[in-house]
């Protein structure tokens, strides 16, 4: 098991400590629901210690990434970010990730990348990213080592960043990056996150993660900003509507059933690519990934059946109880005949048929 450089901050806090994708993490500090509710209300921040966090240098960096994953590459513009995935030859999902192309006004004049991957993949990824760059003038840098990363989501996030950085962060794009200085240091800073509300996620140089840390508890102390684990940002991309690997996503899914298809740009020859066009031209799998509501007081745990007259229908991916819209939620793939919105439902527990309903994603949306 792997340690962040924050794991003495975390024991000082109080936090519970589980493993994770081969990390110690924390997967929280008080209770999971009052996390949440802080970081729809306030503001929270989360290590990201864990994330797999890779440089894509050389001449031929976007070439390799237009066959490494299914977005576009060529059309991100610099400074932009987007979200991807890694498949395999049966278009398979190997890792949802984010594709990040550097600014025009660095050194590389835009021409050169950074990749964020999942903990728990992090090791086939990298496999996998260095087979595929022998084909290509390119250099696969793994910096997990080298970088920390901290991430800091809700209302108030701009407000409580922008008093520790010179960098003009009103300015800066949801799914954009820059650069500027905190802590007397050059930091890299993306307005991405993983639970549906605004946020910063930040690249420090790893000897400076802790003093980071801290200066934004300094900086956030007045606006009510707390330590926030795992199991809320579970809980927070689980209302947002965003994939988990290892449970909306994983080794027996494609993107299009998934509802990922707007990542997927059949414009060059990624791996998988073929294997996607077939499926798609014999109408898919038969399945859809959708959303479930429940009145019962159980709340759908992965794994449950769902069914239809008895006869069992699909399965859930994830499940939680949601602060924001007090109800329980799910996910889960059941067959296309029963994926409409409204389709009434239900979730098998211990032999007892539950009651549930078709809802679109996601189950929440911040405003604008």
């Amino acid at each position: 098991m792997r340690d962040t450089a924050l794991k003495s901050v975390h024991a000082s806090l109080g936090a519970r400590i589980v493993p994770f994708s081969g990390w110690n993490m924390p997967v929280q500090y008080r209770g999971i629901l009052d996390e949440a509710r802080v970081v729809r209300g306030k503001a929270g921040l989360f290590d990201l210690g864990h994330m797999g966090r890779v440089r894509v240098r050389g001449p031929e960096a976007e070439a390799f990434l237009q066959k490494l994953q299914t977005n576009d590459a060529s059309q991100i513009l610099p400074g932009r970010i987007r979200y991807a995935m890694i498949l395999n030859e049966q278009g398979i999902t190997q890792d949802d990730i984010l594709v990040y192309r550097e600014p025009a006004d660095w050194a590389s004049k835009g021409k050169e990348f950074f990749v964020v991957i999942n903990a728990g993949n992090a090791a086939r990824d990298l496999e996998i990213m260095h087979r595929v760059a022998k084909g290509f003038d390119v250099r696969v840098e793994d910096q997990t080592e080298a970088l920390g990363m901290i991430a800091i989501q809700g209302p108030l996030s701009q407000q409580i960043t922008q008093r520790l950085t010179d960098a003009d962060l009103a300015s800066l794009k949801y799914y954009a990056w820059t650069r500027g200085t905190i802590c007397g240091a050059t930091m890299e800073i993306s307005r991405t996150g993983y639970t549906g509300e605004d946020g910063f996620e930040i690249y420090t140089p790893q000897h400076l993660t802790t003093k980071v840390w801290d200066a934004f508890f300094a900086s956030g102390r007045q606006d009510g900003l707390e330590p926030i684990g795992l199991g809320a940002r579970d809980t927070l991309r689980h209302e947002a509507g965003m994939p988990l690997y290892g449970h909306e996503i994983d080794e027996t899914t494609n993107p299009l059933e998934a509802g990922l298809d707007w990542a997927v740009k059949f414009t060059h020859d990624f791996v998988g690519r073929q294997a996607l066009e077939v499926l798609q031209q014999n109408g898919g799998t038969g399945r859809k990934l959708v959303g479930i509501t429940t009145v019962s007081k159980r709340c759908p745990r992965q794994g449950y059946e769902i069914h239809a007259d008895g006869k069992r229908i699909g399965q859930v991916c994830s499940g939680n109880i949601s602060p924001t819209l007090e109800t329980n939620i799910a996910t889960a793939y059941v067959r296309n005949e029963f994926a409409a919105p409204g389709t009434q439902l239900t979730f098998l527990v211990k032999d007892k048929h539950e009651p549930c309903t078709v809802t679109s994603l996601p189950f929440y949306k911040r405003s604008r």
